[in-house]
């Protein structure tokens, strides 16, 4: 979440962002609840419109070929 979001709206949505697809709780309420974290990062990328080609993460960056 940090990686997408930034550290502190993480936490705030973590917290505070209500999702019907996780049974009308937070991501916080739902992973406490033992939810699948998977499943938990999708809900929370599709409420927060996360394009699908970063769902299952940013693509790591190239870091360049030294000689």
């Amino acid at each position: 979440m940090t990686d997408e979001f930034g550290r502190a709206y993480a936490q705030v949505i973590a917290r505070d962002l209500v999702l019907g697809a996780l049974g009308d709780r937070t991501a916080d309420q739902a992973l406490a609840a033992g939810e699948d974290p998977k499943d938990v990062w999708l809900a929370l990328c599709e409420a927060n419109q996360v394009p699908k080609e970063r769902w299952a993460g940013k693509p790591a960056s190239k870091k360049p070929k030294s000689d």
